[in-house]
């Protein structure tokens, strides 16, 4: 623009005074102008920013409810990935009128109330209740046998980064049952997962777990168990989600007032998960498959679908 203005012919030059008043002219309203973009684009910037959807300040709230079917081959006990199955065996020892545990199964709910406090940290505690039958037995009547508390924390989160997720998941359960065998339970379970994207669709699992029951009366003794299993989950982009661990269970053994005693063990165990996820990776719906040798297959399946009361 300035040599536009400094190019015209000398016959139509403009006096001093005269081209000095257009240069200022000039210049104001583009001075102007720039203003007028700067305004605007800070509108823009501030009407982004009132346009940005706040963060929810609730956490998720729902009742994790899980419907559970499972077996036991006679003589013997299993306690897996979970310990109230064990203890529902356990509350109906009492009743049984032969020295050996025959075969059973049972179909036992656990319903946890769970709040996500944050994506690092969920508290939960609830009840379960169980129908079973042993034998040529009929169906016991369903009833609320134990009630659970405990956290699932993420004490470490990888991130993009190099180190896996380090999870930590501890809980108690304790039986209701006022018989001799009322028990408590303490589960632990450490676990790594190491993501192999960004997206964290797929990756490697490595765990342990460690159980111990309490029984409280000094006739009867469940020495600890002890379990360790590698695995990997994969996720497809219409947020179906497979998890697989694999490992070996070590169980102590059990000496139970005048029964049988149910014998130590040490024997793989597999579990198979298929989850439903929504984009804020909240679980949905899942289904859990396992079968543990106990030292003979004792099979499990596991119907979970959490109430969210709240989700977010």
């Amino acid at each position: 623009m300035s040599t536009g203005f400094t190019n015209f012919p000398v016959s139509r030059r403009l006096p001093f005074g005269r081209k000095w008043l257009v240069r200022s002219t000039v210049l104001g309203a583009l001075f102007t102008l720039c203003l007028s973009g700067l305004a605007l684009g800070n509108d823009e910037t501030d009407d982004e920013e009132d346009e940005a959807p706040t963060k929810p300040t609730l956490p998720n709230l729902y009742l994790d409810m899980r419907i559970i079917y499972s077996t036991l081959p006679a003589g013997s006990l299993s306690i897996g990935f979970a310990a109230p199955p064990l203890l529902s065996r356990l509350t109906n020892l009492s009743s049984l009128r032969t020295q050996t545990l025959p075969s059973s199964q049972s179909l036992s709910t656990d319903l946890p109330l769970t709040v996500d406090v944050n994506d690092r940290l969920s508290v939960y505690g609830g009840v379960s209740g169980a129908t079973s039958q042993a034998g040529t037995d009929p169906w016991t009547t369903f009833s609320i046998y134990a009630f659970t508390v405990g956290f699932q924390a993420d004490i470490y989160q990888q991130n993009g980064g190099t180190f896996p997720t380090i999870t930590v998941q501890a809980n108690a359960t304790r039986s209701t049952s006022e018989a001799p065998l009322a028990t408590t339970a303490y589960n632990t379970i450490l676990e790594a997962s190491y993501a192999l994207d960004a997206d964290e669709t797929r990756g490697l699992l490595a765990g342990a777990q460690y159980t111990r029951v309490l029984v409280d009366t000094p006739l009867a003794r469940v020495s600890p168990d002890i379990m360790g299993y590698v695995g990997g989950y994969y996720q497809w982009d219409n947020n179906w989600k497979f998890t697989g661990r694999v490992g070996v269970q070590s169980f102590g053994g059990a000496q139970i007032l005048n029964l049988t005693p149910f014998p130590a063990f040490t024997q793989p165990i597999l579990r198979l998960d298929l989850d439903r996820m929504d984009d804020d990776d909240n679980r949905l719906f899942g289904i859990t498959a396992q079968i543990a040798w106990a030292p003979k297959p004792s099979y499990q399946l596991t119907l979970r679908t959490p109430l969210y009361a709240i989700k977010n």
